[in-house]
């Protein structure tokens, strides 16, 4: 008997007789709020041990031999598909031509609607001794002395004439599929530098109305992950009434998004600066829109977690016993309050 009166001594929580509880309405009231405050506080914190969190750590970014995809989606309002060439420089010192690519055009009316498609094939990536090719001037010198020499043939008429009404018809391109470079840095430009500088003046009277307003849709450089932001989609660059030259200078980010799974999906994010350069009548070189990318030597890895249940049952404990004690202190005030307030007398109300 000894022991068990020791352990009776040490509850906690001792129990009142039934008949000396005193329910009241403001009691209930208390209690019904309480049990909707701990109720609301319980799915909060489920959710909260639920949902996932990341972790981003920081290393040396060991790949190579790699190729890195580059995804494309563009709209040019102003140029229609025949002028419009995509072209790949690297730093790698190597001149490829029939890269492994997947680049489609989209012919475009005024009012932005398809009606044509077209594969893109004259994509050619060179090597840095051809460098000379980003002030605009690569292309057209290389095929003005084949048309020099030989005149307009009868392809070359017929292209003018079709450009000349498309560009009446306001007609636009639209420019996606998938780049794969080599993994170094470089650029790729969308311009009208495939044409012969001789037909690109007959169709055009000049580079000032060239006009290389676009839309980028999509840009990045590899599978989207979850709040993964590309900074250039969604960019309108709308030009009226002049012609310049877009540079966006970008920097490549190697990552690595590690789900909750343990599935790694590789990938890159990057950040970037603009520069706009408006023509002259005087400048020898085209319009066009120029990426330059370069990437960081710094990988970034993203990991998901996921909060332990010890953590959950800690913020559980804590939130709903303070609840219950918060309620249980504003019951007890209430009550104190509502005895100081004077009760009428059942006999002055009888007279």
């Amino acid at each position: 008997m000894g022991v068990r009166q020791a352990l009776k001594s040490l509850d906690a929580f001792p129990r009142a007789e039934e008949h000396l509880l005193q329910k009241t309405q403001s009691g209930a009231l208390v209690s019904v709020i309480g049990l909707t405050i701990m109720a609301t506080l319980f799915l909060h914190e489920l959710r909260y041990y639920i949902t996932t969190y990341t972790v981003h750590q920081m290393s040396v970014d060991l790949k190579r031999g790699e190729t890195l995809p580059i995804h494309i989606n563009m709209t040019f309002p102003s140029l229609p598909c025949d002028v419009l060439s995509v072209d790949a420089i690297d730093m790698s010192g190597k001149h490829e031509v029939d890269l492994d690519t997947n680049i489609w055009k989209l012919r475009l009316n005024k009012y932005g609607q398809i009606i044509g498609t077209e594969y893109l094939s004259d994509l050619v990536e060179k090597g840095h001794e051809h460098h000379e090719h980003e002030d605009g001037k690569g292309h057209h010198e290389e095929s003005s002395e084949k048309t020099h020499g030989h005149g307009f043939d009868e392809t070359a008429q017929k292209m003018i004439k079709k450009v000349k009404q498309a560009l009446e018809n306001g007609e636009g391109c639209r420019v996606y599929g998938v780049l794969d470079v080599q993994r170094v840095a470089g650029n790729f430009h969308i311009s009208v530098h495939g044409l012969n500088i001789f037909v690109a003046q007959m169709i055009f009277e000049g580079a000032m109305h060239v006009n290389v307003s676009h839309v980028i849709h999509d840009l990045s450089f590899g599978p989207k992950y979850p709040g993964l932001h590309n900074p250039l989609d969604g960019t309108a660059r709308i030009l009226q009434g002049a012609s310049g030259i877009f540079k966006y200078y970008i920097k490549i980010v190697p990552t690595e998004y590690r789900y909750i799974s343990k599935e790694v999906l590789p990938t890159n994010q990057f950040s970037v600066t603009e520069y706009f350069s408006p023509m002259n009548e005087y400048d020898r070189s085209w319009p066009a829109v120029y990426f330059l990318y370069d990437l960081s030597p710094i990988t970034v890895t993203i990991r998901e977690e996921r909060r332990s249940f010890l953590h959950f049952v800690t913020r559980l404990c804590a939130v709903l016993g303070g609840t219950f004690a918060l309620t249980g202190m504003l019951d007890r005030w209430m009550y104190r309050l509502l005895e100081t307030i004077p009760k009428p007398n059942p006999r002055s109300v009888l007279r």
